[in-house]
């Protein structure tokens, strides 16, 4: 996730937060935010979704499927948020026997047909309709708004505005289109089915298997994910874009979604794409883990850009034309920041947003390893200060980089996590040596690799090495 303004560009006297002279709840610093427990863990989530356009609505079928995480238990509790919950059943085969539930519009406490063991998988069936608009829930500084799925200009009825549909699960907006447990140290894999029209294209997590064209001028996309990925991570994306096709990455498809008057300078903003994933791979020593990766332009998206694994949203910020480029690409440090964070945040992830530096430090300090490697090190090093006043002048110094005690998770994404942490990245590979450096990245990703992460195991990871 890139934040959606410059901390650098704000003037002092506008960091201090609306009523800072009012006495203020301070209950949150004796709550202390570890790790979610886990009783249940997801295994695959399979979703055949649709879309009204008319009211905002996704119609959603979803096929569950978890497994007890250590202890026997004969219940599940999900997220979910805003819903209609038509039916909860468990499937067994093909059959379905219905369960009992309580469901208090946020989240979903389903009583299972008999205990299961940790050696034991159970596959729920879920109808619900997703209603984004109709949830009231608050972002942050990083994220404007957190209700997960967005409509834009659905009724087409904003002139010079396209209709778009896409998803925003950071941090745990993907249960308002989904049910699930919507914590970053859980994983699963996907499929799932879009139905469109047939006019718009769609975009979605690991690979387009097929294409159906239904009857009533639909279409039907199905996209799989094989590989394990956090739930914040999963996206859609539709509308009607130019799909631009770069040289693969070793036969992986590397693509851009773009407004089609956009189409002629795809390629200059995101061209640098490919190289960047051979640099990144080359550095690291771990190649790009993941089948595909493209990067979509959203209109009125809510934040900068959000690293959804293999499928990267960014706002319409990126857009730049040929007098714009003239100056240089103005939007290519956040396009090095999403791809760093398919390995740092995607391929390990944050076991908690208290550990938020290992996904946001790592993806603030790529673009300086990018500058660095393309436009030299003076370059990347005018980047560096700026990141640096922009964590002094934010009045940051009272927080720690690893924070159990927080007002909210949203609040995690400031200039510590992003700006603070960066530095002290560059400064401990400049302690230790790029040799060491680099081999203790490798380190901590192969050993952790489609699992949660937090600073300790890094902390470990270099002192292995």
């Amino acid at each position: 996730m890139l934040l959606l303004f410059a901390v650098a560009s704000l003037p002092l006297s506008l960091l201090a937060q609306p009523g800072d002279d009012e006495p203020q709840d301070t209950s949150w610093k004796k709550i202390y935010r570890e790790s979610y427990t886990r009783i249940n863990d997801l295994v695959h989530t399979k979703l055949d979704v649709r879309f009204d356009f008319n009211k905002s609505y996704l119609y959603g079928k979803e096929w569950l499927t978890l497994t007890p995480h250590f202890y026997n238990t004969d219940s599940v509790l999900l997220d979910a948020k805003g819903m209609d919950i038509k039916e909860v059943s468990m499937m067994n085969g093909t059959s379905k026997t219905p369960l009992k539930y309580q469901y208090d519009g946020m989240l979903l406490n389903i009583k299972l047909n008999k205990t299961y063991t940790r050696n034991d998988k159970y596959t729920l069936y879920i109808d619900y309709v997703s209603k984004p608009d109709e949830l009231k829930v608050a972002g942050s500084a990083a994220i404007t708004d957190a209700k997960g799925l967005y409509f834009v200009n659905p009724k087409g009825e904003k002139k010079g505005v396209e209709t778009q549909v896409w998803t925003q699960g950071e941090t745990e907006g993907s249960s308002v289109w989904f049910v699930t447990i919507d914590k970053p140290n859980q994983k699963t894999t996907q499929e799932i089915t879009m139905t469109v029209p047939a006019k718009y294209v769609t975009l979605s997590n690991g690979l387009k298997i097929s294409e159906k064209k239904n009857a009533d001028g639909t279409r039907s996309d199905y996209w799989k994910m094989d590989l394990p990925h956090a739930p914040y991570l999963f996206f859609m994306g539709l509308g009607d874009f130019a799909v631009i096709k770069d040289k693969p990455y070793k036969g992986k498809e590397v693509s851009y979604y773009v407004e089609k008057n956009q189409a002629p300078y795809a390629m200059k903003v995101f061209g640098n794409t490919p190289e960047m994933m051979q640099f990144f791979s080359t550095k690291l020593g771990v190649d790009y883990p993941w089948a595909k990766y493209s990067q979509m332009v959203g209109r009125e998206y809510v934040s900068g850009a959000m690293e959804n694994t293999t499928a990267t949203l960014h706002q319409d910020g990126a857009y730049q034309n040929n007098r714009q480029l003239a100056d240089g690409n103005g939007w290519e440090e956040t396009i090095a920041h999403e791809l760093f964070h398919q390995w740092f945040g995607d391929l390990v992830t944050a076991e908690s947003w208290s550990n938020l530096t290992v996904n946001e430090s790592f993806a603030n300090y790529s673009e300086y390893l990018w500058d660095e490697y393309k436009y030299g090190k003076d370059y990347a090093d005018e980047h560096n200060f700026e990141d640096m006043q922009g964590y002094i002048m934010s009045g940051s110094e009272g927080k720690d980089l690893v924070r159990f005690h927080y007002n909210d998770k949203e609040d995690m994404f400031d200039a510590v996590s992003y700006n603070k942490g960066g530095r002290i990245l560059h400064m401990l590979r400049n302690y230790v040596g790029d040799d060491a450096f680099f081999k203790s990245l490798n380190n901590y990703l192969t050993t952790n690799k489609f699992k949660a992460g937090e600073a300790g195991q890094l902390r470990l990871a270099f002192e292995e090495v």
